[in-house]
């Protein structure tokens, strides 16, 4: 995400990202910057091992999957979007592994064909899945479990952790409304919200949450066990470089 200062713009992202891509993928983290005018997408996608998606606070622009216009003073990061949407795309059809998480589960489901809720709690039966706020909430309450999600039997979550549940936090406005062709759900909430996201046939590992995989993953098993997953396939995909294969087949 791209922020405006007094003194100086500048690009920032979370330290637990990357902090959890090393250690956890056992990846070298490299910061794209959202630069869209002059985004390369083919020699970007040829040059990296995976492309992990952030959370962020902008949301993704509706005209991208053709919903109503935001409110006036809805936070937006056009650059992002503008990079990350084909940049997705880009990495899918050259096999270049893909992880998403909250924001990012968004953005693969709408670069691929889907659509989204502006407000999930303002729809009939949904929960606020919306982060608590006040100035006394500490980050321990922001980022911690509040609600379950279920797994599809015999998925990939499924088959990572051996549990039909489990735990997740929970910071979003946002979510699925239009599933794109081609993912399957790997995770619902009790509400029925979609968390978890696969794309069926893909080269190489293409996978969304819509939790914070980020946050702890030491301490949560599927979190954990994604990230890793996320590595191996990265690791897969640069020996097939190294070998002068430039797509996963």
């Amino acid at each position: 995400m791209e922020i405006t200062g007094r003194s100086h713009r500048a690009h920032y992202i979370g330290l637990n990202y990357p902090e959890a891509a090393a250690v956890f993928s056992g990846a070298m983290p490299v910061l794209l910057p959202a630069r869209a005018h002059d985004l390369d997408v083919e020699g970007t996608c040829a040059q990296i091992d995976g492309l992990l998606l952030s959370g962020g606070r902008a949301n993704i622009e509706p005209h991208h999957y053709g919903g109503p216009p935001f409110p006036d003073d809805e936070p937006i990061d056009p650059d992002r979007d503008n990079v990350v949407l084909p940049l997705i795309r880009g990495c899918v059809d050259a096999g270049v592994p893909v992880f998403g998480t909250c924001r990012g589960l968004q953005e693969m489901n709408v670069a691929l064909g889907g659509s989204l809720h502006y407000r999930i709690h303002l729809l009939p039966g949904k929960l606020d899945h919306r982060m608590p706020r006040g100035d006394d909430v500490t980050t321990e309450e922001v980022m911690g479990l509040k609600h379950t999600v279920k797994l599809t039997s015999g998925g990939l979550f499924h088959s990572l952790v051996g549990k039909d549940e489990v735990m997740v936090n929970s910071l979003h406005g946002q979510g699925v409304d239009r599933l794109a062709g081609g993912l399957e759900v790997e995770a619902v909430s009790p509400d029925g919200v979609i968390e978890g996201i696969n794309l069926v046939g893909a080269k190489s590992f293409a996978i969304g949450v819509q939790w914070h995989a980020e946050w702890k993953p030491g301490e949560h098993e599927l979190s954990r066990k994604l990230f890793k997953a996320f590595g191996d396939a990265a690791r897969e995909r640069a020996a097939k470089r190294r070998n002068g294969v430039g797509s996963i087949d």
